[in-house]
């Protein structure tokens, strides 16, 4: 492979994926964390409209409490907030890589500047694969072991 078609076809492919990614990660978690700050927030006023014949009042402050709870496990489970930053760091240092190879900039200065590319570019890309695939085989903090 030639290193325009290294640069064209997997190093931009590679930044343009961390990018939307990191993008969508972000809107993901500021949306839910918005959401989940106005519905808490909300709450106690609510609460304090209650009286006794105000059920309308009571299941909503319940509701409320309910939806707190599930947007806080949703923002754990799909950790929106740590993709983001591990993909915007993994993007962020490959568009480095790119510029410091197009402007001649050490590391790439001299002979097997191209394999050097190519080596770090991989490197960067299979240590996010490997810290994702770490992620998915953690064990649930309640597991036990053997069981």
């Amino acid at each position: 492979m030639k290193p325009e078609e290294y640069l064209k076809e997997r190093l931009e492919g590679q930044i343009d994926w961390y990018d939307r990614k990191s993008r969508y990660n972000q809107k993901m978690f500021k949306w839910l964390r918005f959401g989940e700050i106005v519905v808490a927030a909300s709450i106690p006023f609510i609460a304090g409209l209650i009286t006794k014949e105000s059920h309308g009042w009571q299941i909503l402050v319940g509701f409320m409490g309910v939806l707190v709870a599930v947007v806080s496990g949703v923002l754990s489970l799909f950790q929106f907030h740590e993709r983001w930053i591990e993909y915007r760091t993994t993007c962020e240092s490959l568009r480095k890589e790119k510029y410091l190879f197009v402007t001649g900039t050490e590391p790439y200065k001299g002979e097997n500047t191209f394999e050097t590319l190519v080596q770090r570019v991989e490197t960067l890309v299979s240590k996010e694969n490997t810290n994702w695939a770490q992620y998915l085989m953690k064990p649930d903090k309640g597991e036990k072991h053997g069981h």
